[in-house]
């Protein structure tokens, strides 16, 4: 049987399947063609500004080490309000542009930031690469699992620094609490719960209407396959149809599924299992408003996520969180940047607290303080080839295991994993439909 190490030899001398772990992008500063001086600032331009994207730039805007020079969305009012955004902030505006295949050809920035809507992240990021571009994209990696696959493979070809917008993995507590299991604090963890709650309303049946003049329409779709515009899709309700979005699974669950992930310290599971269904509205939204995915990583671990967008009600007093279950205790976290263990009966034995806050239901910028220190990780890796704390390898391996779920969920039945490679076992026609996705035709992603 081919061991893991010899796997991701073959993986990275070009293998399709996803490689694994932290080895891979191992690469030391004097592999990248393009290291900078630690006094010069980062040029960045930031795609995608209309909602969590605006959140980015103004953080950026805000830091001393880069310099937003460019913004690019296909909203023309989203582009008016970030360029002000970032003017009231650095005295400077940014340059605008409505298409990401014009603004990537600009030489006036070496880095971007991509908030886009899920169907746009991995075709946007391999597209940046290829114009030599340095990456930060944000959770999810990507709409579907062959896309993880061509990010592995474009961030190796084109040699760019791509760091994913699992921020959590920076924030000072929570790396602590990973250390805290590491040294056995609450012992063996081999069980984890991870979880996240809203009530979000319903959005309606939506009506064919004149695309608005503000919004590129065609650009918006970019890679997906076309459909008519409708009123109740843009700006936030595409995470709820299949054809952009992923639904609270990658939406949310990306972020507590990463930090489950990491704190078990596990990669690949060997069976995922899903349940739930759109069960609250009857109305267009199509991926699951209450969902349960379940994980078993071979004799090591197990875990399951939990979401429930139409009803609030808390786990263990927290709307979002992960608890890991040790031999002598429990090691609890709340979304934001501090932890609490309770000992094997219950009992707090210790509670971390941080003044950097999270600001829960802050769907824009809910931890900007915190974020600066991801941001300030992927500048160091431009700069010195510092290790990114949320690599593309880590973050496709985590992205996967929720992508894991929604096929699970799709087709009905459970699925078995090869834990070296990540590619479902025994995969039948639907398994293998849902692996990909169908491209507009002159869109599609290539390596």
């Amino acid at each position: 049987m081919i061991s893991r190490k010899d796997f991701l030899k073959q993986a990275l001398a070009g293998a399709t399947a996803l490689s694994l772990g932290r080895v891979a992008t191992a690469q030391t500063a004097a592999s990248y063609n393009s290291i900078m001086g630690a006094n010069e600032k980062i040029r960045i331009g930031v795609i995608g500004v209309n909602s969590r994207g605006l959140a980015i730039a103004e953080c950026l805007a805000k830091l001393p080490e880069c310099e937003v020079t460019c913004i690019c969305d296909v909203d023309s009012r989203a582009i008016t309000t970030c360029q002000q955004a970032v003017k009231k902030i650095t005295g400077k505006t940014p340059r605008g542009e409505r298409d990401i295949r014009v603004m990537l050809q600009s030489t006036d920035f070496e880095a971007v930031a991509i908030a886009m809507p899920d169907h746009w992240h991995a075709p946007a990021a391999i597209m940046a690469m290829q114009a030599g571009k340095h990456v930060y994209v944000e959770k999810p990696t990507s709409h579907n699992p062959a896309e993880n696959e061509m990010l592995i493979r474009a961030t190796s070809k084109y040699n760019r620094v791509v760091q994913v917008g699992n921020q959590r993995r920076s924030w000072p507590n929570v790396k602590a609490a990973i250390e805290e299991l590491r040294n056995g604090t609450i012992g063996r963890v081999q069980y984890a719960k991870s979880w996240y709650t809203n009530n979000r309303p319903s959005i309606g049946t939506g009506k064919v209407v004149p695309v608005p003049e503000w919004l590129d329409w065609d650009l918006w779709q970019g890679p997906a396959p076309r459909t008519e515009y409708r009123d109740n899709i843009v700006h936030y309700n595409w995470h709820w149809f299949w054809n952009w979005g992923t639904g609270e699974a990658l939406n949310n669950g990306t972020h507590f599924v990463d930090l489950m992930r990491w704190g078990l310290d596990v990669e690949y599971p060997t069976k995922v299992n899903s349940v739930g269904g759109r069960y609250r509205y009857n109305d267009d939204w199509e991926t699951p408003d209450t969902q349960l995915i379940t994980y078993q990583f071979g004799d090591k671990a197990s875990g399951s996520w939990e979401g429930r967008s139409c009803n609030r009600q808390p786990v263990d007093n927290n709307s979002c969180g992960v608890a890991f279950y040790g031999e002598t205790g429990t090691l609890l976290y709340s979304g934001g940047n501090g932890y609490q263990i309770h000992d094997i009966q219950g009992k707090l034995v210790k509670d971390v607290v941080s003044n950097l806050k999270f600001e829960d239901g802050n769907l824009l910028n809910p931890s900007e303080a915190l974020d600066t220190f991801h941001f300030r990780n992927w500048f160091d890796g431009i700069r010195k080839g510092t290790p990114l704390n949320s690599n593309i390898v880590d973050a496709c391996i985590s992205t996967q295991l929720v992508q894991y779920g929604n096929i699970a969920q799709r087709v009905g039945h459970s699925l078995d994993i090869d834990p070296v490679t990540g590619r479902i076992l025994n995969a039948d026609s639907k398994v293998n439909k849902l692996w990909g996705r169908k491209y507009e035709k002159g869109w599609e992603p290539k390596v």
